[in-house]
Formats: C-alpha cells, sequence, structure tokens
C-alpha cells in the first residue's frame, strides 16, 4: 500500500499541491494500479515478445526529414508573454 509520505513524494516531483481528501484517494488509487502491475508481473510472457502498439501500426512516424521553420513572429505572435528572443516562462518554484 502506497502511504500518505509516498504520495506527497511524488506530487513533489510532479510540482502538485494536492488537498488531505486528494492525497487520501492517490494514495488507494496508486496501490491499485501497482496491485495490477504485481498481478501482471506473475504471468508467463516466455515467448511473447515486447510491443509498443497493442494492433500492428504502419507509417506511425513521418519521416524525419528538414523542412523551413516557423517564422519567428508568427511563432511568437500568440505568446501571452515574450522577450526579444522568445517566450517569457515564469521561472520554477523551489
Amino acid at each position: 500500500m502506497i502511504d500518505r509520505d509516498q504520495v506527497l513524494h511524488v506530487a513533489r516531483l510532479a510540482r502538485l499541491q494536492l488537498t488531505d481528501d486528494e492525497v487520501e484517494r492517490m494514495a488507494g488509487e496508486l496501490s491499485r494500479i501497482l496491485d495490477h502491475i504485481e498481478h501482471i508481473s506473475e504471468l508467463d510472457l516466455e515467448g511473447v515478445e515486447p510491443t509498443s502498439h497493442v494492433v500492428e501500426v504502419a507509417n506511425a512516424l513521418r519521416p524525419d526529414e528538414p523542412r523551413p521553420c516557423l517564422d519567428r513572429e508568427v511563432a511568437l505572435a500568440a505568446a501571452p508573454a515574450r522577450t526579444e528572443d522568445g517566450f517569457l516562462v515564469p521561472s520554477p518554484q523551489a
């Protein structure tokens, strides 16, 4: 079972603020997720190839080919805040 301190640690790493009710709910939900993972680890998967998709996917990614980039003024036009050179983002809180 995931305890309160572990939930608060994960929330801090993810920079999330949780209420006491949310911490309790997340402890239960995360515990259930880990229980499912433990159940899966008990399965005999010998000979089962790893997959990245449940079904076969063709052409999932386009070729990585250079092309003209977006003009700086067009890219910055909708920015809520900007500097002379780019987007202005708030400093991360400690």
